[in-house]
């Protein structure tokens, strides 16, 4: 039996949540970055580095039986820009595809519930670039035959993405939004995910891989405050924050977004089903 081999496009934050599952179960990964110093950082992770753009990857496809891009839209998709053909030829002995997308997709719904029929209303340019992204991919899949699996991620947080440091230095603000929930999940929470549905495939399926627990984001401030010992950060109102334009951007949208497809399908339990037992275990391990 051949050894599992996953090309991973991008093979950042997330991937390499990923490969920490992988690799001790004897997976070979190759992991892409767009520069020689993040190639030096997926290689101290033990995957196999390339840079990219910039090398051929047509033997490293050839050799794959899965294939991962975490590579956000620059206008169009720059993984099919530069690789459709090459990735459409090896569909035949590829297992498994994932395209990671995020739930900007689905638009506003001033803080109502969506899941993966809903309709794409993307209400910023990011989001609508996924969408378009997301239809390329499919396209390529109908096209071809690719085993390709969309997954629909939640604002990401893990060791190092944490509301820690900011609480700890005094530069956090509670930014008050009336009515503003966002939608969180765990990168080790990703990663199950993405492991589940390698080992269970349904190409053409798109899962949305969020928590349990949508939440107005000043009340994780105050929770991390609170796991510290710290006074809760003052509040700003959201008309007088000062923001940039894309932080800004993700507070035009509130919704909150269902999981249900994978704990049902996937069997998923999730390891921090909210964002409370996340940042416990973020401030036990002192890592955030």
């Amino acid at each position: 039996m051949s050894r599992p081999t996953l090309l991973s496009l991008g093979h950042g934050y997330t991937a390499q949540a990923l490969g920490r599952l992988l690799l001790p179960q004897g997976w070979r990964i190759i992991g892409t970055s767009r520069t020689a110093e993040g190639a030096a950082a997926v290689a101290r992770t033990g995957a196999e580095a390339r840079v990219w753009p910039g090398t051929n990857l047509a033997a490293d496809l050839a050799e794959a039986t899965h294939l991962l891009s975490s590579v956000a839209p620059q206008g169009d998709d720059p993984v099919l820009a530069r690789m459709a053909d090459q990735i459409g030829g090896a569909a035949p002995h590829l297992d498994w595809v994932g395209y990671l997308s995020t739930t900007a997709v689905y638009g506003d719904h001033d803080g109502g519930w969506v899941d993966e029929e809903t309709p794409l209303a993307p209400g910023t340019r990011r989001g609508a670039e996924r969408v378009a992204a997301e239809r390329a991919w499919q396209a390529l899949a109908a096209q071809t035959g690719l085993p390709l699996h969309i997954f629909r991620l939640a604002g990401i947080y893990g060791p190092g993405r944490g509301p820690f440091e900011k609480v700890r230095d005094g530069s956090a603000r509670r930014i008050i939004k009336p009515g503003q929930v966002f939608s969180r999940i765990h990168v080790d929470d990703i990663a199950r995910v993405l492991a589940a549905s390698i080992a269970r495939p349904n190409p053409g399926r798109v899962y949305n891989v969020c928590d349990d627990d949508p939440a107005p984001p000043e009340d994780v401030l105050s929770y991390a405050a609170h796991l510290l010992g710290l006074p809760e950060p003052p509040a700003v109102p959201f008309s007088e924050a000062e923001m940039t334009p894309f932080a800004r951007s993700f507070y035009a949208e509130s919704k909150r977004v269902a999981n249900d497809r994978i704990r049902q399908e996937l069997g998923v339990k999730l390891l921090y089903p909210s964002y409370r037992e996340g940042l416990q275990a973020l401030r036990h391990g002192d890592r955030a």
